[in-house]
């Protein structure tokens, strides 16, 4: 559970997030880094941890990465500072010099906001459940104490970018390849510096919107899985006539697709493109997706021979169940894409260059190449505050108890074979979030309504029927 402490409020369940300087400041910064270390020597064992050290482009990232690394060096940890990158350019660091990871990122947050991603050496993930909240604690203690004076031991400046851009193609076989015409939107977040790094050499034209490095977002908010902040890009799709399209978020370790005619294709639907040609590549692999993904992913995984396994939402605990079954890849309907051999971290740019290549060998457009991926209506996620999740859970579990198949993996999933849903609540807020999918639009539309209604109706008596 989160803490109490003066750190409570920005360590959240998978991540350090803050607004800057009032809840994230140097003071704080040096303390989590003292904190991490502490950390990372005791689930280790070394005394002098390797710890690789990257940001994103936002203003207080300089600044508060600095006072990190002090408080890294000051806990005898040896840092080797990546300067500018995306996170799956961090994870990679992690994996490539097995050393423990900090990002210093906010992801799409406003620029007000920065934070921190964490992990163990070879990318190992730090969560709620797996260590965040030791480094919290820690954290809190260096808080307490009289302010250290910052080392002036060095620090070790390394360039990986080449390196990474390598591994990335390492995916696709680059000979198959055929001149695309890309259109990225990188929101002026990390998507302008390694998406034209990594296509470089490759037989693709690629087109940068809002590619300059900018932490205010001066154009629009650097998140793409609100429909809103896709609009740029998809009119330059249509107006250029590119093929496809790649919207990143702010640190660019999640990248959405847009087909030719600039329609968005949904995380579920590039899940189950990838699935199919990771099975193409790993006949007979398990392959991993989120209780929130389309049921098209299991069926489009066990058409194609493999072995579908269904998990929890969230990195930490996708890459704990990846390492437990051998999975090659896995998905989220959220845009987080993770491989086994990207050291079982996530990537956007990987999952998207596998879509270039399948699109390249199919020679069909996106648009038609996705069509059999899609074969139900989706909701995508709605959100709704309310006073007391759990109750409201419960009461709509009682509703469906007699009519649904019910699990409980990651909140309530209620299945009644023609249409399902998930009921989750929300880590940090008083929110509720569904999804819902059925078999077509206008049953969409009124089993989204129904569900809702259960949801936002006061706490009363609660409806007949069995729970957990």
């Amino acid at each position: 559970m989160p803490g109490t402490g003066a750190l409570a409020g920005v360590f959240k369940a998978y991540d350090v997030r803050g607004t800057v300087p009032d809840e994230l400041d140097a003071r704080r910064a040096f303390a989590i880094g003292v904190g991490f270390v502490r950390f990372v020597a005791e689930e280790t064992g070394q005394q002098r941890p390797a710890v690789v050290v990257a940001r994103d482009m936002r203003e207080s990232g300089p600044v508060l990465a600095q006072a990190f690394m002090a408080g890294a060096q000051s806990c005898g940890a040896e840092v080797t500072d990546i300067g500018l990158a995306s996170t799956d350019l961090l994870y990679f660091a992690s994996g490539h010099l097995q050393a423990a990871g900090a990002m210093l990122t906010a992801s799409h947050n406003p620029a007000r906001y920065n934070g921190m991603k964490f992990c163990l050496p070879g990318a190992k993930p730090i969560g709620e459940e797996s260590g965040l909240r030791a480094v919290e604690s820690y954290a809190e203690e260096a808080l307490l104490l009289e302010p250290v004076e910052e080392t002036t031991a060095p620090v070790r400046h390394l360039e990986l970018l080449d390196a990474f851009a390598e591994h990335v193609r390492s995916f696709v076989d680059v000979g198959v390849l055929r001149p695309l015409r890309i259109v990225a939107d990188a929101a002026n977040g990390m998507g302008g510096l390694v998406a034209p790094r990594i296509f470089r050499g490759l037989p693709f034209h690629l087109e940068m919107l809002y590619g300059d490095l900018d932490g205010s977002f001066p154009n629009h908010p650097a998140d793409p899985i609100q429909e809103e902040n896709l609009a740029d890009l998809r009119a330059r799709i249509v107006a250029s006539g590119a093929d496809v399209g790649l919207a990143f978020d702010g640190d660019a370790d999640r990248v959405f697709l847009v087909d030719e005619l600039g329609m968005p294709l949904s995380g579920s639907t590039t899940t189950a493109i990838v699935a199919k040609a990771m099975l193409d590549k790993h006949p007979g692999a398990t392959i991993l997706y989120n209780c929130i993904c389309s049921k098209a992913v299991r069926e489009v995984i066990a058409e194609n021979g493999g072995v579908g396994v269904r998990t929890r939402v969230g990195h930490s605990f996708i890459k704990a169940v990846m390492a437990e079954t051998g999975a090659v890849f896995g998905g989220e309907h959220s845009g987080h894409y993770y491989f086994a051999d990207n050291y079982r971290a996530d990537s956007g740019i990987i999952a998207a260059l596998v879509v270039l290549e399948v699109l390249s060998i199919s020679g069909d457009a996106l648009s038609a190449l996705r069509r059999p991926f899609e074969r139900y209506a989706a909701s995508g996620e709605v959100n709704s505050t309310v006073e007391d999740p759990a109750a409201i859970i419960e009461r709509v579990a009682a509703r469906y108890a007699a009519e649904a198949q019910l699990d409980w993996l990651d909140g309530l999933t209620a299945d009644f074979s023609s249409w399902w849903f998930n009921l989750r609540p929300s880590n940090t807020e008083p929110l509720l979030r569904l999804n819902v999918e059925a078999a077509d639009d206008d049953a969409l539309k009124a089993r989204l309504a129904e569900v809702l209604e259960l949801v936002r109706s006061p706490v009363g008596e609660a409806a007949q029927g069995t729970t957990r």
